[in-house]
């Protein structure tokens, strides 16, 4: 089942030019399959790579994942023909490091350190690295790390006016990505569990039981 709500959360950090066309094709594809577009990237690897970051709403996204969609989109694209020239689809999850593009990721890795560039100055500069203090409407507040001696170290900023915003690799950021690995994986095997005691549960269950609590 979907989790509808988290699925319209709009991104709030968009790509722009044919990144953008690919992304308003991308979107419808992946929200029916359960997906959430993250960013468009185009590079000029192997010769032209159209990068398609995606995720469910709880941010995970597993290899299976990413080849169900890229069969659902690899038409849509081929239809539709946003790139006038020859190129590589890949999708993938955002990765550990990962772009934040909706107030929801801003809160989710509060606590982290992340690397963000406006497309307006704050503050007479536009390149910002610090810890995550978590968000206050459209904006996050951040904890630079690079405040000068007598200089206010916390800063507002609207998620809006980003042009992007990337956690930094360190060891906390792949320590909780790992814990929440495995959290996932046992809650996974729970529920495989579950689903053996129910079948279970019905290959015993009586004849005309079922039919008795309707009679």
């Amino acid at each position: 089942m979907h989790d509808d709500s988290a699925l319209d959360e709009r991104r709030l950090i968009v790509d722009s030019g044919v990144a953008a066309r690919v992304g308003a094709l991308a979107e419808p594809v992946l929200a029916d399959l359960g997906f959430r577009l993250v960013r468009v990237r185009i590079t000029a690897q192997s010769g032209c790579t159209v990068q398609i970051m995606a995720e469910r709403p709880d941010g995970s996204m597993s290899v299976e994942d990413c080849e169900d969609v890229s069969r659902a989109l690899s038409p849509v694209l081929d239809i539709n023909d946003p790139i006038e020239k020859a190129y590589r689809l890949e999708i993938s999850s955002p990765g550990i490091d990962r772009p934040l593009v909706r107030r929801s990721d801003f809160d989710r890795y509060t606590g982290h350190i992340v690397r963000i560039e406006m497309n307006v100055p704050v503050e007479g500069r536009k390149r910002f690295r610090g810890t995550l203090l978590g968000t206050e409407g459209n904006a996050t507040r951040l904890r630079r790390d690079d405040a000068a001696e007598g200089e206010p170290a916390d800063v507002v900023l609207d998620i809006e006016h980003m042009d992007d915003a990337k956690l930094v690799l360190t060891d906390e950021l792949v320590t909780a990505a790992l814990r929440k690995e495995k959290a996932d994986a046992r809650e996974a095997r729970e529920a495989r569990r579950q689903e053996r005691r129910e079948a279970k549960q019905a290959r015993h269950r009586p004849r005309g039981q079922a039919a008795q609590k309707f009679e």
